[in-house]
């Protein structure tokens, strides 16, 4: 038992010298680096006097970055792992577990002293490049830490006046040196867990005006996916990359794309038995060396031993632990020998030309091959593996375990199983020695195709989306719609058990088996059922005897919230308003054509701006919605009102809203051309309340959206039931995200909602007849079963004709 002895040097301390510059955003809050200084205090004197092992479940919040600084300047020892991980922490006892994850800083307290031997220079204990579900830790001291941060930021020139945003997961080693070294210099962090697929991400990127970012690979396969060479993001100044090896001409692309923007692309290198990053490439050098990882950073040098790239430097960590016993241990090495084969090319610049140890690197994360295999044979499966960068591919000879080996690898590597490729071969391909044939393997990794379960998720994606896919492909990436997004839901579900909330901004390979696909209870996002169930509701009104209107006021709202989702993140919604304009035009011209109640205003969707008042209204809905979305949509192309939208969504929202609620409370003026509740202009509010719902990322938020949509709609149709249903359906679109359904109703509702256009657009010239034949049930089943039908075959003929092109 020994006091704790702090020390005065390093990030962690003097935060008080920066003052009142602003040290970390996270969302609406702000946290200057003496209120920093003070919330670390309080936080130190919550750990206590005695050096224990704390683990932190880090996550890019406040409470975790105080949490961190307060055990590092009392010389607590932190295990730093992924929110509500449990294997490392029952591996290695810590002393004491902070959660940060549910809003504020939970301690619990295991022991009032340390159950560990604990070396004094212990300081940090990372899962090696991330997390590879095993044991074995890498054992950082503060001066790994401190020197590392002071050597980025040199090797950055790290200003003050820097505003970095976290895109990668502080327990990632990456990630957290993006914190550590802007705070060593007294730079502010953005902390954000959003996507950059996310639109939320670049409104805060823009809000905050942030200067620079960092990603791995995938980052920027991400970039491509969301249009980000036609962003103007003046603010940016620098951008980081690491985590693995980024494509050559993805190098030259990017950095020629920094030099005409006015921001530098910095190539970096790195493990996490370095703290993380160990060479910088000049900027200026990208575009003629993009195979290059550069220099050391200052302080530290490399060597290239038979090949093998050799790291020196304050930096490289104190050893390796694989249980708690090394937690006692000093400093086993002096130097890191990475296990990657380098060169140094004409212009003195390190290139890294192969890997000489058995590992990976998926999402720059490491995968140690021999430890796959041992634990697949733990789990009874006899297995080799092989791969690169791209895919990990475990060969087996035992037809009966693939589909086990695929989710033994994803549960206990955590590699998504779009990177999981299994192959069976009669024997497993071994040497005459029988050592496994790694160079057979290496051949049979390149040949191997993606797997069974990644190919269903794509086939459903290609099916519903009707184009190419790819593994890291998203759904508002491949444009999708609140038309596509129903159907793919519903099927994914099904698929794959339970969806993430963000579902459709993840790429395609993070979408695996996370639960039993004969679960008892299914999950329909609330905004699905609704359309299933206001569909529905629109035909029983106009069948009758049973009348409940206002539905179709609802879907409008529905509407609003899916374009919010959908089209706001891919751009321009053009595609999505043809896919409803289109064959509305086509089936309402048809109509016209025979119908002398219907005219060319109908046919063209104008009905509802230029129609005659005393004219048939049936198909308002729709007209009213392509209406609304084509000037929105235009403009959206105007560059200060988009950039104003990405900076304050919330705010763009809302003031839209106010717009639609003067406009029906006659403060903003308007021709009273009969038929109020039908016209476009006089239902903008409850389109804009279906957006403001999508974009409001708080609790506060969506009380001031659900208020304003209260006030609006009393009395807008002059009937309590209606008014009430509208309310109802709205407070359960912006408050209730999901809810639970029995199979196969979760299909029902998903085929039903899909089909919401063409059972409206049909159901009209439909239900007289069917009425007639076997009253109003048969009417009410029948249109929706017809529309359903209808829906279906023009879905098909649509694939079948874009895969006949291709």
């Amino acid at each position: 038992m020994t006091l704790v002895a702090t020390r005065p040097d390093g990030f962690a301390h003097g935060l008080a010298v920066h003052g009142g510059r602003i040290a970390l955003w996270a969302g609406d809050e702000t946290v200057t680096y003496l209120e920093l200084e003070a919330r670390v205090q309080e936080a130190e004197a919550r750990l206590g006097p005695f050096r224990r092992l704390v683990q932190l479940q880090g996550a890019n919040r406040i409470d975790a970055v105080v949490a961190l600084l307060a055990a590092l300047r009392t010389r607590n020892p932190v295990l730093l792992t992924t929110p509500g991980d449990t294997s490392i922490g029952a591996a290695y006892e810590p002393d004491v577990v902070i959660d940060v994850t549910g809003g504020a800083m939970v301690l619990e307290e295991r022991r009032a002293t340390s159950a560990h031997a604990l070396h004094p220079d212990l300081a940090l204990l990372l899962s090696t490049s991330g997390t590879t579900g095993s044991a074995k830790l890498v054992r950082l001291s503060h001066e790994n830490l401190d020197a590392n941060a002071t050597a980025i930021g040199d090797a950055l020139g790290i200003r003050t006046s820097d505003r970095a945003m976290t895109t990668l997961p502080m327990h990632y080693c990456y990630g957290l040196s993006v914190i550590t070294s802007h705070l060593a210099r007294g730079a502010g962090l953005v902390l954000s867990e959003h996507s950059v697929v996310d639109r939320c991400f670049w409104a805060d990127f823009d809000r905050h005006a942030v200067t620079t970012l960092a990603g791995v690979p995938h980052t920027f396969d991400l970039f491509d996916r969301i249009g980000f060479e036609q962003m103007e993001l003046p603010s940016l100044r620098c951008v980081t990359q690491a985590g693995g090896r980024l494509a050559p001409d993805k190098v030259r692309r990017f950095a020629a794309l920094g030099r005409e923007r006015g921001w530098d692309l910095v190539v970096m290198y790195g493990q996490t038995e370095a703290t993380a990053r160990m060479a910088c490439l000049p900027p200026h050098l990208a575009e003629r060396h993009p195979t290059a990882i550069g220099l050391p950073i200052p302080g530290g040098s490399f060597d290239i031993d038979d090949g093998e790239l050799v790291y020196r430097g304050p930096n490289v960590m104190l050893g390796y632990a694989t249980n708690p016993a090394d937690l006692a241990l000093g400093a086993t090495l002096d130097e890191l020998r990475t296990g990657d084969l380098a060169r140094r090319n004409d212009d003195g610049l390190f290139e890294i030309v192969g890997r000489r140890s058995r590992f990976l690197k998926l999402f720059g994360l490491r995968v140690g091959l021999d430890d796959v295999e041992s634990r697949l044979a733990a789990r009874g499966i006899t297995a080799l593996c092989g791969g690169d960068d791209e895919r990990l591919v475990v060969v087996v000879d035992d037809p009966l375990v693939e589909d086990d080996a695929v989710l033994a690898v994803c549960a206990d590597v955590g590699v998504p199983a779009a990177r999981v490729g299994v192959l069976r071969l009669p024997a497993l391909p071994r040497l005459e020695s029988g050592k496994p044939d790694h160079a057979a393997l290496a051949r049979l990794a390149a040949e191997t195709t993606a797997p069974a379960s990644t190919a269903s998720v794509a086939s459903v994606f290609a099916e519903i989306l009707r184009c190419d896919v790819e593994e890291d492909s998203t759904f508002v990436g491949l444009g999708g719609d609140s038309l596509s997004y129903v159907e793919l839901s519903v099927r994914l579900e099904e698929l794959i058990g339970h969806l993430p909330d963000d579902w459709y901004l993840r790429p395609m390979r993070d979408l695996q088996p996370v639960a039993a696909r004969t679960a008892a209870v299914r999950h329909v996002e609330t905004n699905v059922a609704l359309r299933a169930i206001a569909i529905v509701l629109v035909v029983a009104t106009h069948v009758g005897p049973v009348e409940v209107p206002g539905s179709a006021h609802l879907l409008l709202a529905v509407a609003g919230f899916n374009f919010a989702r959908f089209q706001l993140v891919t751009g321009p919604a053009w595609r999505s308003i043809a896919r409803v304009a289109v064959p509305a035009m086509c089936w309402i011209g048809l109509v016209a054509a025979v119908a002398p109640d219907f005219s060319l205003s109908h046919a063209l969707l104008l009905h509802g701006v230029v129609g005659d008042p005393d004219g048939r209204w049936a198909y308002w809905f729709v007209e009213a919605l392509v209406a609304l979305l084509v000037p929105l949509t235009l403009a959206l192309h105007v560059r200060p009102l988009r950039r104003l939208e990405r900076r304050r969504p919330f705010a763009a929202a809302t003031a839209l809203l106010l717009a639609g609620v003067a406009i029906r409370f006659d403060v903003l003026p308007t021709p009273d051309l009969g038929h109020r509740i039908y016209r476009p202009h006089e239902v903008l509010w409850l389109f804009a309340l279906g957006w403001a719902l999508a974009v409001a990322t708080s609790r506060r938020q969506r009380l001031v959206a659900t208020a304003v949509g209260l006030v609006a709609v009393i009395g807008f149709f002059g009937d309590p039931g209606r008014e009430l249903l509208v309310v109802a359906g709205v407070v359960a679109l912006g408050w209730v995200p999901r809810i639970a359904v029995v199979p196969p109703l979760n299909r029902v509702l998903g085929t039903v909602a899909g089909a919401s256009l063409a059972i409206y657009l049909t159901h009209f010239q439909l239900y007289p007849a069917l009425r007639d034949l076997g009253g109003s049930l048969v009417a009410i089943i029948g249109s929706i079963a017809v529309g359903v039908i209808a829906w279906c075959v023009c879905t098909r003929a649509a694939f079948v004709l874009t895969a006949t092109r291709s």
